[in-house]
């Protein structure tokens, strides 16, 4: 068991950065050994910041393979764009470096492949940092669900509702990635924030799987007329076509005969949600107005449920998932409500104990595959696309999630 992990982080944008400064070095029994990004400033920054916690500067490159290379590396950090997280993911178990790898969607079924093959060669782990997974509301829903609360779960929904369009606008500006996504592709793009929780629930690669989607895709509007709004008819970027469509609807069906519908919904005007929804033979919970219906319990409420919005919170005491309720009592930190925190305490935790992550290369896999299948779904009309079954039928055996 290691008493310190050493780490190496790659990718230093707005997310690689808030990591490194809010959740990684405020933990104790972590030290950075190296920074890596495409950009001087950025690498500049995070070697202050270190310096400035721990003591001393680490490496500082723009190539991740020096930080693979180094001997005193236990674990790295993928905060990069996109596209390069699964070749970088790939390279860190081919050197015998733990990853934690921040979400996305992948840009090819094949590279997915790639990311499970390599890891079954080496065994070496990979873990996809999902920390919506390790959310309060999620995970007092899961724990509900395991004591049959909801019955038989029939049907799950969520979204990835958010307005990004000041971000995708100004890509170009502040150097982020998304633009050039949104520009050249269409399709689910950042499935796993909804998708994450809704397979702890259905038990996805667990005793279940997912078999086939559809996906479409709405007209593409919102981002031009937002451009055309904030930077003028005149600028560059008012005259692109975005491929992105505004809103894209994909249907999931699984081998138990359970249905996931996901939302992507980032360019038109909107608050945020995750549209989280567990529908089971005894109730429902609905993450857009914080409720749950009980079968039996709320009965007289079918007409005039309005009333009773917001009281999943009275459901909290009795089923507060065991995390949480130690998490509550010990302090809560870090980003996005603390799920930052847990998803990392728990990666790190596997690093020490050189043990498996509780998220994995096949969750990876499944969960990102889903971006690629969609964009081919709705490049053939909605057209129903097989997911391929990555664990090459152990999910019928494999032990359930941890949570």
């Amino acid at each position: 068991m290691k008493d310190n992990v050493k780490v190496g982080m790659i990718g230093l944008g707005h997310r690689g950065m808030g990591l490194l400064e809010h959740i990684i070095l405020p933990m104790d029994d972590v030290e950075v050994v190296a920074v890596c990004d495409l950009y001087e400033d950025r690498i500049r920054e995070a070697a202050d910041k270190v310096g400035q916690a721990q003591g001393k500067r680490p490496l500082e490159t723009k190539r991740y393979e020096d930080v693979l290379a180094l001997e005193s590396v236990d674990a790295v950090v993928i905060g990069a764009s996109w596209e390069a997280h699964i070749e970088i993911a790939v390279a860190a178990m081919e050197a015998g470096k733990y990853a934690a790898c921040e979400v996305g969607g992948a840009a090819s079924v094949q590279e997915c492949w790639k990311l499970v093959e390599t890891y079954e060669r080496t065994r070496v782990p990979c873990m996809i940092m999902e920390n919506c997974c390790y959310g309060r509301d999620e995970l007092m829903v899961l724990n509900m669900v395991k004591q049959g609360v909801f019955g038989e779960i029939v049907h799950c929904a969520g979204g990835y509702h958010h307005d990004l369009r000041h971000e995708i606008a100004y890509g170009n500006e502040n150097r982020h990635y998304r633009l050039r996504h949104y520009t050249n592709r269409n399709g689910e793009n950042y499935p796993t924030h909804e998708l994450g929780p809704i397979a702890t629930i259905l038990g996805i690669n667990r005793g279940n799987r997912m078999v086939s989607l559809v996906s479409m895709a709405s007209k593409s509007k919102g981002l031009q007329a937002y451009v055309k709004r904030e930077k003028g008819a005149d600028s560059a970027l008012a005259a692109t076509d975005f491929m992105q469509g505004d809103i894209v609807t994909t249907i999931i069906k699984c081998a138990r005969g359970e249905t996931i519908v996901l939302t992507l919904d980032t360019t038109l005007p909107r608050y945020y949600s995750r549209g989280f929804t567990v529908r089971g033979t005894k109730g429902m919970y609905v993450e857009e107005n914080q409720s749950i219906f009980i079968d039996g319990q709320h009965d007289e409420a079918h007409n005039d449920w309005k009333d009773h919005w917001g009281n999943a919170e009275s459901f909290r005491e009795r089923y507060e998932h065991p995390i949480w309720k130690r998490f509550t009592e010990e302090g809560v930190k870090g980003g996005h409500g603390g799920m930052d925190w847990l998803v990392f305490e728990d990666f790190f935790k596997s690093v020490r104990n050189g043990t498996e992550t509780p998220l994995d290369v096949y969750d990876m896999a499944a969960w990102m595959c889903i971006t690629a299948l969609s964009e081919e779904s709705i490049a053939l009309g909605g057209h129903p696309v097989a997911i391929p079954d990555f664990t090459n039928g152990k999910w019928m055996s494999r032990e359930p999630f941890r949570f």
